[in-house]
């Protein structure tokens, strides 16, 4: 299984000019190793989207809940955000992400390659750059 990003889905969803084509060939190789997954914070950041949750479950087959312990992680790495100077406040779904692929030892599908590895270096990234 591998975890997939909102970015990522967004990227295809709206067409994206720079990263479409990207995110497109990426969720394409992934889905050959394996299901590629959302979780609830995921799923969350894409509601906005649709109108309707038949909508959105059309795209999202694949829900994942996040046990306890990604739950804790997240709030853990949050913390050492913001004790290390962070100062957005709008960042924590990213951590719920990081975490979920840290505790269920998922790859993620991203392109927010920095904020994970910062936070979550043992994830395997799948994600532009190095």
């Amino acid at each position: 299984m591998i975890l997939v990003d909102t970015n990522v889905i967004l990227d295809l969803v709206t067409a994206d000019p720079v990263w479409h084509d990207w995110s497109k060939l990426q969720m394409r190789q992934a889905s050959l190793k394996g299901p590629l997954i959302i979780n609830a914070a995921i799923y969350a950041e894409l509601a906005p989207r649709y109108d309707t949750m038949a909508q959105l479950d059309e795209l999202a087959e694949t829900l994942e809940d996040m046990p306890r312990k990604c739950l804790f992680l997240a709030g853990q790495a949050f913390r050492r955000y913001r004790s290390q100077g962070g100062r957005k406040t709008g960042v924590l779904p990213d951590f719920f992400i990081g975490a979920h692929a840290a505790a269920a030892s998922l790859p993620l599908l991203t392109r927010d390659r920095s904020r994970y590895a910062t936070y979550f270096p043992d994830v395997t990234l799948i994600a532009p750059g190095r």
